[in-house]
């Protein structure tokens, strides 16, 4: 209804067509205090995409600052495309992690691809070229036909955007759980790699300068996406199919290549993507970022539909389109270079001194707009919080340990559970080898990217483990930072920083507010303790249909250096005869846990703790020992235990297996998901240096050449099973669900 007519200011008050926009009436009183008057439809459109919680973060912005944000190799913290860390060598890597939720869930495919083609277009418009994507997923528990479907189709419009753009996709993770049924999240990261004097910024300055817009033509769809992206995700949610883009990866390659090559003329000022809000987002933030006003000419932007209205225009969302800034005198330079790659790129407007937003369309002034509002003034709202009735329950718990009749089968089962199971039916759709750089694949604990011409790599991760977080919102944000950093640690990198996904439900239930406020209170703990600054990220919130909520899901996009070539460490088993070492003791903990699934089939209790000063000290040693040269394989434990660690070190193509003998609990000792271990193998020449860097490390036994796992507890046998069987069992599981009938 909104798309096709144009109502007049006078109707839009009385019929509160702002309300369906997404405007609350409070709201809409501001906007006519800021204008003095009634906004026009164009108008009304344009404050309440740019309001919305996915474009303004109005009710995540008093959190979002808790984050630490500076340190010394910060070159660029949030409130650009993405973030910057300095890497030496007059180089930097870009990164940020970004969400396509609702759209995933109405249009799995395009939601997926444009979500990684967004994403992308982040990290070139900083002026950097993207050298690796990541993804994190969740969706519900594979018993239905639509969660195959929502699963299966993701996976495909990752692949498809990917796979076809040029940027090689190296990892990720996927979870899998009911809370997830209605909503999938699908976050994409993207990295790029960039030299200092490269840095771009999304500002419109210089009055009198000239705006391009560079890019296909604008077309009807996406229109409102931000806005659909702000609100709960309704049971009729086929009829947002309109809001969701469509991508086209070939074009999105031209336009990075062309991109690349204008970011060396001094006629640049400014580029940013127009992504979320589409042609007003990137407009109006350009020029309140440089304390400037725009006026654009809507007649002159290119358009693939006819006869389009201005509100139509303003907020289409179409894809792989850039908005740049450019010297005055100095545009064809710019537009040759783009139409040398065969894409448009044609002047729409110009910077002015006056600080509006002023549209022109037919010859008429069609939004007139401070910048301001529209940017960084959007109000900001302090909701209420109130701690969690069930969190409360859950305190009183105590830790209790799940009967285990047979732990060889448990195991096994553990192994099919689709979280923890290999995601190779996954990532074998992914091009993860193009550009060539990648030395460490899906399927470890982080991906490894070389940096040609050095002797250096990126490492990067995704994580969350959103069970704990619902337990214990506050222990399972340090938790989430924690685990990805221990993830790039184990593969041989000191961590650099992180970008942050923050996935919740509805903040105006106090209870999901005080969810957000203590997972961001948990992960700014953690960042101080390990080091690791909050460069960018993106807030997702209203991921809930039918009353009910996602588990709370701050996803970590974490990157790491490894200083030399020769510190990358793999996670699987190298060489019969090593030594097998636990770094950290198992404690009765199974809130959360996969075990806790597999015999409650639900989650409560208490969150496994973590002693953020004891993860630091173990990162730090083991990485000082890695960097030594002592360490053979280091792998992080995380769900499913020791036990599962143990059987995932020796998969692979070695034939390799252990033999480890343990004490105390048996269910403890092989299930507990106790936090801050780890499993490393060392060569037994290098064992008396190992154990004076790593003061918690215990000697378990060691890597057999046999392919058979072998554990006793207490002397006892528990554990005596074939590698090939358990692999065999791991690797089927997720291809079995999908084949098997609902």
């Amino acid at each position: 209804m909104l798309q096709t007519r144009e109502w007049s200011p006078e109707q839009i008050e009385e019929k509160k067509i702002y309300q369906e926009m997404g405007l609350s009436d409070q709201e809409y009183d501001m906007i006519k205090n800021i204008l003095k008057r009634r906004p026009n439809f164009t108008e009304t459109g344009i404050f309440s995409v740019m309001w919305s919680e996915h474009c303004s973060y109005k009710t995540s912005k008093p959190l979002l600052k808790k984050f630490p944000t500076k340190a010394p190799n910060v070159l660029q913290g949030p409130g650009e495309g993405a973030g910057i860390i300095d890497i030496g060598d007059n180089q930097a890597v870009v990164f940020k992690v970004e969400s396509h939720n609702h759209p995933s869930a109405v249009e799995p495919y395009q939601g997926a691809a444009t979500g990684v083609g967004g994403i992308i277009r982040d990290i070139f418009s900083m002026g950097a070229r993207p050298i690796a994507s990541m993804n994190s997923l969740r969706f519900g528990n594979l018993n239905t036909e639509r969660t195959k479907y929502l699963f299966t189709e993701v996976v495909n419009g990752i692949a498809g955007y990917g796979n076809c753009v040029g940027v090689p996709t190296v990892g990720g993770e996927v979870q899998f759980d009911d809370s997830y049924e209605e909503n999938p999240l699908v976050n994409a990261m993207c990295v790029g790699l960039i030299n200092h004097e490269d840095m771009q910024k999304g500002v419109a300055k210089g009055i009198g300068n000239t705006i391009l817009y560079a890019g296909p033509p604008t077309g009807r769809d996406g229109i409102h996406g931000a806005t659909f992206a702000s609100d709960d995700l309704g049971e009729d949610s086929a009829k947002d199919r309109p809001s969701v883009q469509v991508g086209d990866p070939f074009m999105e390659k031209l336009i990075i290549e062309a991109c690349l090559e204008v970011i060396h003329s001094d006629a640049l000022v400014g580029m940013q993507d127009m992504g979320a809000a589409g042609l007003t987002s990137s407009a109006s933030e350009m020029a309140s970022k440089a304390g400037t006003g725009m006026e654009m000419n809507l007649d002159l932007v290119p358009q693939r539909e006819l006869d389009m209205t201005a509100y139509e225009m303003m907020l289409s969302e179409s894809q792989e389109r850039m908005l740049l800034c450019v010297k005055r005198g100095r545009e064809q330079g710019i537009i040759d270079v783009f139409e040398k790659y065969g894409l448009n790129a044609v002047p729409v407007g110009e910077v002015i001194e006056e600080k509006v937003f002023r549209i022109k369309h037919h010859g008429e002034v069609v939004a007139d707009i401070p910048v301001d509002p529209l940017a960084d003034d959007a109000p900001v709202y302090h909701m209420p919080s109130a701690e969690a009735k069930y969190f409360q329950d859950f305190q009183k718990m105590e830790n209790t340990i799940s009967e285990v009749d047979d732990h060889t089968e448990m195991l096994k089962t553990l192994l099919q559970q689709p979280t923890i199971a290999s995601k190779e039916w996954v990532y074998d759709q992914y091009d993860s080898m193009v550009q060539t750089n990648t030395v460490v694949t899906p399927g470890s604990d982080a991906a490894v990217i070389r940096i040609k011409g050095h002797d250096k790599a990126l490492a990067i991760t995704t994580d969350c483990n959103s069970r704990y977080i619902y337990l214990d919102p506050e222990t399972g944000g340090k938790i989430a930072v924690a685990e990805a950093a221990r993830n790039i640690v184990c593969s041989g990198a000191k961590p650099l920083g992180l970008t942050d996904g923050l996935n919740f439900g509805n903040p105006s239930n106090p209870e999901i507010f005080w969810q957000m406020e203590k997972s961001v209170e948990g992960m700014t703990a953690a960042c101080n303790a390990l080091e690791t600054p909050v460069i960018s990220g993106n807030v997702s919130l209203y991921n809930q249909s039918k009353g009910k909520s996602i588990f709370p899901t701050p996803v970590v996009g974490m990157v790491g250096l490894h200083e030399s070539l020769e510190h990358i460490t793999p996670s699987f088993f190298q060489n019969a005869g090593d030594i097998v070492y636990v770094i950290g003791e198992a404690e009765a903990e199974f809130g959360g846990s996969e075990l806790q699934n597999v015999t409650l089939g639900k989650y409560e209790g208490k969150a496994p703790a973590i002693d953020l000063n004891i993860e630091a000290k173990r990162q730090n040693q083991l990485l000082t020992a890695i960097q030594s040269g002592l360490v053979e394989s280091a792998h992080d434990l995380s769900e499913g235990g020791l036990a599962v660690a143990l059987a995932e070190g020796a998969f692979g193509e070695k034939g390799l297996g252990a033999e480890v003998d343990l004490s105390g609990n048996r269910t403890v000792e092989l299930f507990s998901e106790t936090q801050s271990r780890f499993v490393v193998t060392i060569n037994p020449e290098n064992r008396e240096d190992f154990e004076k860097y790593v003061e918690d490390a215990k000697a378990i036994g060691k890597v057999t050449g046999n392919s058979k796992l072998q554990v006793r507890v207490n002397g006892e046998e528990t554990v005596n099973e074939d590698v090939s069987e358990l692999e065999k069992l791991w690797r089927g599981a997720i291809p079995c669900l999908l084949k098997s009938k609902a």
